[in-house]
């Protein structure tokens, strides 16, 4: 497509078009009022100086009689500039004045007339235009009195002229502007569509240029910006899924054949062969935790799990999984202080913060009991309000986890060099940290010196919650839907 033919098929050209078009006809109706009203004007000033005539011919006529009244009528008429007198009698034929001739029958009646008359002066009989009154005497002679309308004819010759000047003149500007702003609007048009073609072509880091004017231009491409940059966010952490189970899951998938394998050769008798496939069946339910575990933080990270908010009480959510970790901590040997402030309402999944917060608790036992030949301070779950937001905190007095170390262990799989013997794989925190996030809330990381203190805030209801829809789906959905265990069976991750 030719520039010409991009510029005049662009909308920003049709809108300056209309716009051209609506107010030629606006500027169209100002001036025939304003021409409307000035003929107006000046009909009723004609009609004034006419009656005000007609009034003083009237009073010399009753005083001096028909003398008096055409000697006056002939001063007048003789005067520069003078109005249109003519006295007749009542047969129509010329006593005084400056009237040549007139249309047959205007004298017939009297009143208020238009008419078209000849001047005394001129040979030929050239028609002129006039208003003037008919009066009729009481002897039965005629009086007219008149203006010339030139003055108003040369008025709207004068509108009409402006009118049309000012027409051509709105054309031009109208489509010098339209093209002076359709060529600025295709050029940032344009520099998006190069964006967006790279875009489209593999390139996700590409960005639509933002012109800092902070019009509507701008704002759409500061939405469309937002909207590319949670794009790059869920292709990353797709991406982050598939390198995860593509590398992650080899080792257990090699473990599980390799026990398979190991079960073929080495097992004779029916109790050998039993204990591999319980072997082989926990190993496949470890598998399956994972996968579980992996969708479902890439389910949080998408923000697709909003469908099973509710409004509820994080602090019974915290004192619910500290009472199911109760006979955990005490068969550790590991005391539970639990801490907890009512209520705190939240609006969320009760779930998803529940499988949270079991994490955090299932961590700190596990790294937080006491070792051979020592003693573990108590692990502490406190439930509290910080100004707008509800603030679930978990702190064991373990070896914790170094300042460095503290952003990347809540991405998936990471696990500390300290932690590889015990059970688990890396992705509790990272789960966490998603429902956290979903929440509209965080998780951070800090020295409980000694140990590892997690806190996990969420806004509270009226703070500043997460437009969700008014009615949850019911726990056994979200269980029966196989997203990840439920907190209630304490398996960590």
């Amino acid at each position: 497509m030719s520039a010409l033919g991009k510029l005049f098929r662009a909308t920003a050209f049709k809108l300056s078009l209309v716009y051209l078009v609506v107010f030629t006809i606006f500027a169209f109706f100002l001036l025939g009022y304003v021409a409307w009203n000035t003929r107006r004007v000046l009909t009723d000033q004609i009609i004034g100086t006419i009656e005000a005539e007609i009034t003083g011919l009237e009073e010399q006529y009753r005083l001096g009689g028909l003398r008096r009244l055409v000697t006056i009528v002939e001063r007048r008429s003789r005067q520069p500039g003078a109005s249109l007198y003519l006295v007749t009698t009542p047969t129509g034929e010329r006593i005084a004045g400056n009237v040549g001739s007139l249309a047959p029958g205007t004298l017939d009646e009297s009143g208020w007339k238009e008419i078209a008359y000849g001047r005394n002066e001129e040979s030929d009989a050239t028609p002129h235009s006039a208003i003037a009154r008919i009066y009729i005497l009481t002897s039965g002679f005629r009086l007219l009195v008149g203006r010339e309308l030139e003055d108003r004819a040369r008025l709207r010759e004068v509108i009409w002229r402006a009118f049309g000047w000012s027409l051509l003149l709105i054309v031009v500007l109208g489509c010098a502007g339209g093209w002076f702003v359709t060529r600025r609007v295709l050029k940032r048009v344009d520099a998006m569509t190069e964006t967006t073609r790279t875009i489209m072509a593999g390139d996700l880091s590409g960005r639509l240029p933002v012109g800092g004017a902070d019009d509507e231009l701008d704002r759409l491409a500061q939405n469309l910006n937002a909207m590319l940059e949670r794009i790059g966010e869920l292709m990353a952490g797709m991406k982050e899924v598939s390198d995860n189970i593509a590398h992650d899951l080899k080792t257990p998938l090699t473990r599980l054949r390799n026990k398979a394998d190991e079960a073929l050769r080495t097992a004779h008798t029916p109790e050998e062969f039993r204990a591999a496939l319980e072997a082989t069946i926990e190993e496949s339910d470890n598998l399956i935790r994972i996968f579980n575990a992996l969708l479902m933080i890439a389910h949080l990270e998408a923000g697709n799990a909003r469908e099973t908010m509710a409004d509820f009480d994080a602090a019974d959510v915290a004192r619910g999984v500290a009472e199911l970790y109760d006979a955990l901590a005490e068969e550790a040997g590991v005391i539970l202080d639990v801490s907890v402030d009512e209520p705190l309402p939240v609006r969320g999944s009760r779930e998803l913060l529940g499988q949270a917060v079991a994490n955090l608790v299932d961590n700190a036992l596990k790294y937080g009991a006491p070792r051979a030949g020592a003693s573990a301070g108590p692990i502490t779950v406190s439930a509290t309000r910080d100004g707008d937001y509800a603030v679930i905190t978990v702190a064991d007095h373990g070896p914790g986890v170094p300042e460095a170390d503290r952003g990347r262990v809540l991405e998936r799989f990471v696990r500390l060099a300290a932690a590889r013997t015990r059970p688990g794989f890396g992705l509790g925190l990272s789960l966490a940290a998603a429902v956290a996030r979903l929440h509209g809330g965080a998780l951070r990381l800090g020295d409980n010196a000694p140990g590892l203190r997690a806190v996990l805030s969420v806004p509270m209801r009226g703070g500043q919650p997460s437009p969700l829809r008014e009615d949850g789906a019911p726990r056994e959905d979200a269980e029966r839907m196989g997203q990840l265990p439920s907190a209630t069976q304490g398996q960590p991750v």
